[in-house]
This record gives C-alpha cells, structure tokens and sequence, in this order.
C-alpha cells in the first residue's frame, strides 16, 4: 500500500496521476484498464478539488493497494471537506442521441460503470471514497 497527501486543487490531478500509474507500471496493467482508472482520478479527485473545501483548499490523500486472485488495485480517495457521497447520485437518462444531452454530469456515473465496485463512508468527519478495478492481463490482448 501507498498514499500521498497533495492539496485538493485541479493542478495535482497530474501528480495523482503519475503516482497511481507508477504503481500500474509495476503491475504491467493493460492500457484499457490504465485509461479507465485514469479517467476515474481525473474525475473523482477533480470533484474534490471543485466541491469539497470550497470555497478554500484543503487536502487529499489517494491511497493505492493491490490485492491478488484476482488481480486487483484499490483506490481510496480521502478528504476533510463537505460531507458527499457520489454514490447516492442517480444515474442520469441519457437519450439515444448524443448530441440531445446536455454537458456535464455524467463523471460519476462512468466511473461507476467503468470500476468493478465502488464504496463510500464518512467517518471521523472524512469522506472516504474507494473504488476497484480487477486487472485482467487479458485485457492487453483484447485491445
């Protein structure tokens, strides 16, 4: 297990995201399941940075841990901010055409469906967000 602790601005997504893909390097994780987890940090961590301490700063710790048979990696978000739990969001209806949506809104739900579980829980005035993505090696051949 790894973590680091950055404050919760869009400038760190990066940093996060060099420090979950180091850790993805070093699992020799497929490109699809490295750009799903991506786009999951950019999102949740982003969501952090925007809502949790607005209008201030405040930090954010990612934690990342892997588990084996499977093969699996851990991310935990945790912050100090306003009390949220994505989870509780509803999935929005998305119309058959895409040029009928409107913009926005749909961050949580693509993670959830892009992750293989996602929970949440306050606790000791902390939001603690974590989500799994099994690491199928087959995955490197399917795309």
């Amino acid at each position: 297990m790894k973590e680091m602790t950055v404050q919760a601005t869009l400038e760190n997504i990066e940093a996060v995201t060099d420090f979950v893909n180091a850790e993805l390097d070093r699992l020799d994780c497929p490109a699809h399941a490295r750009a799903q987890i991506d786009i999951a940090i950019d999102e949740l961590f982003g969501n952090i940075a925007r809502y949790a301490y607005d209008p201030q700063e405040g930090p954010a710790t990612v934690r990342i841990e892997t588990q084996e048979n499977p093969q699996r990696v851990i991310l935990t978000f945790t912050d100090h901010g306003v009390k949220y739990n994505p989870l509780l969001k509803e999935d929005p209806e998305l119309p058959k055409k895409a040029r009928e949506r409107s913009i926005g809104g749909l961050g949580i739900f693509m993670v959830k469906n892009m992750m293989d579980d996602m929970a949440y829980e306050y606790k000791d005035g902390m939001n603690i967000l974590s989500i799994c993505r099994i690491i199928d090696q087959s995955e490197k051949k399917a795309h």
